[in-house]
């Protein structure tokens, strides 16, 4: 029988995690990235390494440290070394322009940013729009004048520094988009990587039991919870992580095979790339037991695919990074390639969690009646970021408001029928329109800009910029779309442009964005793709 290490010390913090499978499987693999391998002992020596690195630097507890750069065991290092140290890892999206990633390093005053090879002139660039003294190291080892990141862990002490951490304690920060242009730190506590595993798992939850023999495929972005939620999911359980440095079908399908890989979590997009690859007819997944998915339901016809492909079990997963991730689940029994009900909805609460539908009044409603969705959960954010108002907005009486519009059924499923708030989900990422709107409205072409999803068969959904011209000009889609690309991250930028002769509004001025999404999701069942 394999062996489960789950730990369960009284001090559940990720250092003290780290600690206990060291000591229970030191000799075992961690860690496959590109050919590098790694035991929990040299994991859990490295992690100390960086701690002590950090404390060197002067970054004593609680202050923040960026990491730019691709997935990679060298992150999972750097995550573990900040949490031992006290000091907490801030993941920043490498898709941002250079004044993005500038204001969110200004916005949690880091002390020191660690830079993957691919990004050291985006760096460069957010430098320049810096005034602060912020101490550069290159994960590489390849740059003229920043230190490797290698040689300068393995100048340090590899004895745990010993800093008093605790379970309410900030680990992790992780930046969203924000509705009025600026995005804002999610600060998530040590608790919230193991205050689910303390409630008693569903009878069908098998899923979500880990031990020894599993072997998880990391894929997802570091800087999306479900990327690092993921992959310190699997650490909780003792697995064997392997690592790629950014999702490719090609080699996610070879790793499958060659790495016997048991569980793996991707977004409904990068599953159709797999499902469409033609690889895809002759890899084995005779190991595969589990994929989980999140970020946007399933559709049917990509699911009958899926489950024809790998032949392993689907685990749609619902959540947001205020909440750590998952919140609730739709276990594989509820994925008929036949079609059910329950297919359309997100699943069910995981054991700890509670959901509630409000109305305009902030009052519960009946079910199968649609109003704002909210969670409340154990692992909960701790707040925003020196955000006090927007965290008092999102966090009430211990629930996270999600923005999301939907309904609870008799059986306590949750549905996502639409937003409350304007936020497009294109293959996973997060879009806020009022950012798009900002960056799009300098044009001297545009009069009047508003920004909306619509449905896309490959991403779930696509910007689209609805524009009003300025009399006596002639912008094109294409200027629109490049004038934004100088501004904004590009996956934030419209995919396609409309031009229209005024905007809908209500008597107060408001861009009656409902009808503008109307034409592009008519006869979709509902306003998520």
């Amino acid at each position: 029988m394999p062996t489960r290490h789950i730990f369960t010390g009284a001090e559940r913090t990720l250092g003290n995690l780290l600690t206990h499978h060291a000591k229970a499987r030191g000799d075992s693999e961690v860690f496959l990235y590109e050919g590098r391998r790694s035991t929990y002992a040299e994991f859990d020596r490295r992690a100390s390494q960086v701690a002590n690195g950090l404390i060197a630097l002067g970054l004593g507890k609680g202050r923040r440290v960026g990491y730019l750069g691709k997935n990679s065991d060298l992150f999972y290092e750097l995550v573990f070394g900040c949490a031992r140290s006290g000091t907490v890892s801030v993941g920043i999206n490498w898709r941002l322009a250079p004044p993005e990633v500038a204001y969110i390093l200004k916005d949690c005053d880091a002390g020191a940013l660690f830079v993957g090879p691919e990004f050291y002139g985006l760096v460069a660039q957010t430098l320049e729009l810096m005034d602060a003294n912020i101490t550069v190291i290159a994960m590489h080892g390849d740059h003229t004048s920043w230190p490797d990141f290698t040689t300068w862990r393995d100048t340090q002490s590899g004895t745990n520094p010993g800093v008093a951490v605790t379970p309410d304690d900030v680990a992790i920060q992780m930046y969203t988009s924000g509705t009025t242009g600026h995005p804002k730190g999610v600060q998530l506590t040590h608790a919230c990587f193991f205050g689910l595993q303390q409630h008693t798992p569903n009878d069908d939850m098998d899923w979500n039991d880990w031990n020894e023999n599993d072997v998880s495929f990391v894929a997802m972005p570091s800087f999306h919870i479900g990327g690092v939620g993921y992959g310190i999911w699997g650490l909780y359980g003792g697995a064997r992580l392997v690592i790629a440095p950014d999702f490719d079908p090609a080699q996610a399908l070879r790793i499958i095979q060659q790495e016997g890989i048991t569980k793996t979590f991707m977004v409904p997009a990068a599953i159709r790339m797999c499902v469409q690859h033609p690889d895809a007819a002759h890899t084995d997944f005779s190991k595969l037991k589990y994929v989980m998915y999140g970020a946007s339901p399933i559709p049917l016809d990509l699911l009958r695919d899926a489950l024809a492909t790998f032949q392993c079990g689907f685990v749609q997963l619902y959540g947001m990074t205020e909440t750590t991730g998952a919140a609730t689940y739709l276990p594989p029994q509820d994925h008929d390639v036949n079609g059910n009900e329950r297919m359309r909805s997100a699943g069910k609460p995981y054991p700890g969690v509670k959901l509630k539908v409000i109305d305009d009044n902030n009052q519960p409603v009946p079910p199968r009646t649609v109003g704002e969705i909210c969670i409340y959960s154990p692992v909960n954010m701790l707040g925003y970021w020196h955000l006090p108002e927007a965290t008092e907005k999102t966090l009430i009486d211990g629930y996270v408001h999600t923005g999301d519009a939907g309904y609870l059924d008799e059986d306590g499923y949750v549905y996502v029928h639409d937003r409350v708030k304007d936020m497009i989900v294109s293959g996973g990422e997060n879009v806020y329109p009022a950012e798009v709107e900002s960056a799009i409205f300098g044009h001297p072409g545009v009069s009047d800009v508003a920004v909306i999803g619509v449905p896309d068969e490959r991403w779930g959904e696509a910007v689209k910029a609805v524009v009003v011209r300025t009399p006596g000009t002639n912008a094109s889609a294409d200027d629109i779309i490049g004038w934004a690309r100088e501004r904004i991250a590009g996956y934030k930028c419209p995919k396609t442009v409309d031009f229209i002769a005024e905007l809908p509004r209500n008597p107060s001025g408001k861009v009656l964005k409902r009808e503008l999404r109307a034409p592009y999701w008519k006869g979709m069942t509902r306003q998520v793709n």
